[in-house]
């Protein structure tokens, strides 16, 4: 039974040469890529940064203002009587001059008459009396007249002349009043809503108003200014920190409730001498041309105003500045070495896109926009110039962001490290 049992044939010299192999297999395979075993060194992390360069920035300041007619007139009778007639479109343009009411004639057209009448007749008797002091006159050069004749003649010529006067006087006076039925509009601009119909008694002594005209085009904004703000604005122009506009220059523009830029600049003609007691503020006054009657009075807009120009400002992206934990401002600075520190720095008002920075930094010295997450104090890093270029006003990354590629000449040196790295695995791949 056992002589019938086949027997495998497996002899123990092989098994032990086999075993040995794959164990000299493993250990060579280990000799060969000792850096595969190793964790891999952390790349070094790409910040974006731009550079320092003083430049010219104009002082902008965003105030809040309120638009103001300028010039209103409201129009009222001169005269009492009744409103026979509106002759104009409420909401419409009206030119000076223009008859908007009429009241009715009637009366005035009587009064009128009648002055006229004493005006004839106080002219009559002015050619009379005139007659009688030639008359008397002659008679006293022949003594055949006394002089105490003559005086009373004289006289009596004089005062018919008076009240002649007295009755020209009279007569224009009714005239003007009946020319003051027509109701004409004192100035040119836009009239509202009639406050008055036709039909309506104008009580004498009433002092209520017919209707409002405003003169729209050109316009005023009143905008306010704190006090403390507008005397350092004069101090900096006075020390020659900013540099001052050139005359009539049209340096204000609005800003809509709906953010939208008013398309037309406006001039800053006076600032007022008096401050608010309550609230510490000054009213400053600006033209603006409103052909197309954009603007209404009573209308909250902001004004963007240029009060100054700073010659060798020096300005940083917005999201550049850091802040602590006190709330004080700072930046990352890409040192020679190519590790960042932080800078403190003192910084000034906001203008457009940039922080103006009033101490801290310098020309030249490179300022991180890009890539804070990556970075701690003292690290190295691999600097992107985010420099504005053909007329690019900022960063081309916001801060905290990875850029989507890098520039060309790292773009070309990151892929042909790759390509190199690659290389070197495959060669060491087939040697081993």
């Amino acid at each position: 039974m056992t002589r019938n049992s086949p027997t495998p044939f497996f002899p123990a010299p092989r098994r032990a040469l086999a075993a040995g192999a794959v164990a000299l297999l493993l250990l060579g395979l280990a000799a060969c890529n000792p850096k595969q075993a190793a964790a891999p060194a952390p790349p070094v992390p790409e910040v974006g940064y731009v550079s320092v360069t003083p430049q010219a920035i104009p002082y902008l300041r965003d105030l809040p203002g309120r638009v103001a007619p300028m010039r209103i007139a409201e129009v009222r009778s001169r005269v009492s009587g009744l409103v026979v007639k509106r002759l104009f479109e409420q909401g419409s343009q009206v030119k000076e001059g223009d008859i908007l009411y009429k009241i009715d004639p009637a009366p005035f057209e009587v009064d009128l008459a009648s002055a006229e009448a004493v005006l004839a007749r106080q002219e009559a008797a002015l050619v009379l009396a005139r007659q009688q002091a030639d008359r008397l006159e002659q008679l006293l050069s022949r003594a055949t007249a006394s002089q105490a004749q003559y005086d009373a003649a004289f006289a009596a010529r004089k005062q018919a002349e008076a009240e002649v006067a007295g009755a020209k006087a009279a007569r224009d006076r009714a005239q003007l009043n009946l020319g003051w039925t027509d109701v004409r509009a004192p100035i040119t601009g836009r009239i509202g809503r009639a406050l008055l119909t036709e039909g309506t008694l104008i009580e004498p002594g009433s002092t209520g108003a017919l209707a409002t005209i405003q003169q729209l085009d050109p316009i005023y904004v009143d905008i306010t200014q704190s006090v403390g703000e507008l005397n350092r604005l004069r101090r900096d122009l006075a020390s020659g920190e900013l540099a001052r506009l050139e005359e009539n220059t049209a340096n204000v523009h609005l800003i809509m409730d709906d953010n939208s830029l008013y398309p037309l600049a406006g001039r800053l003609l006076f600032s007022d001498v008096t401050a608010d007691p309550s609230t510490g503020q000054v009213t400053l006054r600006v033209q603006f041309p409103n052909p197309h009657d954009e603007l209404f009075p009573g209308m909250y807009v902001r004004a963007r105003i240029k009060q100054g120009i700073d010659s060798d400002a020096i300005a940083v992206p917005q999201q550049a500045i850091q802040r602590t934990d006190d709330g004080r401002a700072e930046v990352w600075v890409v040192r020679a070495d190519e590790t960042v520190m932080r800078q403190p720095v003192e910084v000034g008002p906001v203008v457009g896109p940039s922080w103006l920075i009033r101490s801290g930094l310098k020309a030249g010295e490179r300022v991180v926009v890009d890539g804070f997450q990556k970075i701690t104090v003292g690290a190295k890093v691999k600097p992107l110039d985010q420099n504005p270029v053909h007329g690019e006003t900022g960063p081309k990354h916001d801060s905290d962001e990875a850029p989507d590629a890098p520039d060309a000449k790292n773009a070309g040196s990151t892929n042909a490290g790759d390509t190199a790295d690659a290389a070197q695995r495959a060669a060491a791949a087939q040697r081993h």
